[in-house]
């Protein structure tokens, strides 16, 4: 990438998406990771990882009961979506050593979460999209920590996946140097001119959650980083990788248009017996934003003595 380009894309991004949070918020190298306050004894611990120009409010209202303990990651790179509290930096942080907004820097964050966080027996972990890779990646990286851990992949990056034909052919093109004017051209652009095509029929929540994605990075170097290792993640890793997920639920929505659907479900496959392939139906990408009956009962987390 040329120096000029890299110059334009560290332009910072202006946030403009934040939600009052109650709970604590921890600063983990680039990326950062949010506990929300909860009512008493955790009976659970969901752990939620976003997916590509997303954040942690994607799983705010999809995990409300008072004795779930809420654990938000922010990826690296990204705004952290919160009004209120004050941002801490925790001892137990160690050094990060693989690149910055990629998949294997995000997992490492996943890690030091799980090792410090959970005050609960019951642990689940849900990634949305490239947050499933990020997920797929903390197994391959550290498979014991994953060994009772109920995994929700939904709509997830799968090792040997592909993006969808569409957003291939729209990517084609384009430049490093052409992204800052894509991004400006796309926020000023209504959602309603390209909503329906990428993100399926809308509601009010997905309108709250998507109509400003281009603003979730911190720069634009940040979404051309993901994109180029999105890319090279799949093409990497084989599916074998997999049989590091011991169970839980891979989520297959039944039109997507920013994954391959096909290419998903057949690398899906590979995973464990362990592991339920719910194929939803009246869904797109954003399967739990579209519906809540296709979110896995927490009764499907494993209990652990």
């Amino acid at each position: 990438m040329k120096a000029s380009d890299v110059r334009k894309l560290k332009k910072r991004i202006a946030p403009a998406y934040t939600e009052m949070f109650s709970g604590r918020v921890y600063k983990v190298g680039e990326g950062a990771v949010s506990v929300r306050n909860h009512s008493g004894e955790a009976r659970h611990t969901v752990i939620g990882v976003h997916g590509f120009l997303e954040n942690h409010c994607y799983f705010t209202q999809l995990y409300q009961e008072p004795t779930t303990e809420l654990i938000l990651l922010t990826c690296s790179n990204y705004h952290i979506p919160v009004s209120g509290p004050n941002i801490e930096r925790p001892a137990w942080v160690q050094r990060n050593t693989y690149p910055v907004a990629t998949i294997e820097y995000d997992a490492r964050i996943l890690i030091q979460t799980l090792e410090n966080l959970p005050s609960s027996r019951q642990v689940r972990v849900h990634g949305h999209s490239r947050g499933g890779g990020v997920i797929i990646e903390a197994a391959r990286q550290r498979p014991e920590l994953f060994r009772n851990v109920d995994v929700v992949l939904e709509a997830p990056v799968l090792p040997q996946g592909q993006l969808h034909a569409l957003v291939r052919t729209i990517l084609e093109p384009v430049s490093h140097g052409m992204w800052p004017w894509i991004v400006r051209a796309i926020n000023s652009t209504p959602t309603s001119t390209y909503g329906q095509t990428f993100f399926g029929r809308m509601n009010g929540r997905k309108k709250q959650l998507l109509t400003r994605m281009f603003a979730a990075t911190q720069d634009h170097l940040t979404i051309v980083r993901n994109l180029e290792n999105i890319m090279a993640w799949m093409e990497q890793w084989n599916p074998e990788i997999l049989a590091n997920i011991r169970q839980g639920t891979i989520l297959i929505p039944e039109s997507d248009r920013i994954l391959d659907r096909e290419i998903m479900l057949e690398r899906a496959r590979h995973l464990p017996t362990a592991v339920r392939i719910v194929e939803t139906h009246n869904t797109s990408h954003f399967i739990t934003l579209d519906s809540l009956e296709w979110l896995p009962s927490m009764d499907d987390i494993p209990r652990v003595a």
